[in-house]
């Protein structure tokens, strides 16, 4: 089992789609690579994103990279759907250089790689989610989502 650190907006829409994908055995909301490094501090300037157990044996980097980019609008800088603020950047951390690599193959081997706004950065630090924001659209299905409904049930 490895871990990566998927940012794609609003985590609870991310952390729904995630969760259906082959080869992911968990997923948990949270929020990385931020500059307050206190429990009680502003997660502003924390991408919001869903800590994603992966088995690598069916599933791959460039496979999730790949999952993710359904769910995103990759030239969006700091803006996903309606919401709108550094929070909401995309982006793909880890704490193995051989995943950013993966992830950045993923992208550079796209024409529009110059375009595209995620990040790929090695992970600093992570702060797990509330417990209501842990599956929030199961347990709220009409809360605000930008992924499409369609899209999030793609893999069900």
């Amino acid at each position: 089992m490895e871990t990566v650190y998927l940012a794609g907006g609003c985590l609870w829409g991310v952390q729904a789609f995630i969760k259906t994908l082959p080869g992911v055995a968990f997923t948990e909301a949270g929020r990385a690579n931020g500059t307050s490094h206190s429990l009680e501090g502003d997660y502003d300037s924390y991408a919001e994103c869903v800590k994603t157990g992966f088995d690598p044996s069916v599933v791959s980097i460039h496979e999730l990279m790949g999952y993710l980019f359904e769910i995103i609008d990759p030239y969006s800088l700091n803006k996903q759907g309606q919401d709108v603020g550094e929070k909401y950047r995309t982006g793909i951390y880890s704490e193995k250089p051989e995943h950013l690599r993966e992830a950045m193959a993923f992208i550079s081997e796209r024409k529009d790689a110059d375009l595209i706004m995620v990040e790929v950065l090695p992970l600093t630090n992570y702060v797990k989610s509330a417990e209501e924001h842990q599956d929030r659209l199961t347990k709220c299905p009409d809360d605000y989502c930008h992924i499409p409904e369609e899209v999030l049930n793609r893999y069900k």
